[in-house]
């Protein structure tokens, strides 16, 4: 990030964008697939994609992870 946010509720605010963002882009993507034959599957793999997103956010803005230049 060019200019990271201060604050831990900045970060988790941030997070939350990025998780919201990818859950519903994984559904979606389902969706248009047509791989939804069970919409709580689909709920749960568009969760895991959420919490992976969410988590790895916090990680980069925490500075635990690195970014290449």
């Amino acid at each position: 990030m060019v200019d990271p946010p201060d604050g831990t509720k900045d970060q988790i605010i941030n997070a939350c964008i990025y998780a919201g963002l990818s859950f519903f882009t994984a559904l979606a993507g389902m969706s248009i697939a047509q791989i939804t034959t069970n919409p709580q599957t689909a709920l749960v793999a568009s969760g895991i994609s959420a919490g992976l997103a969410f988590f790895t956010s916090l990680a980069v803005q925490r500075g635990l992870v690195k970014k290449e230049q």
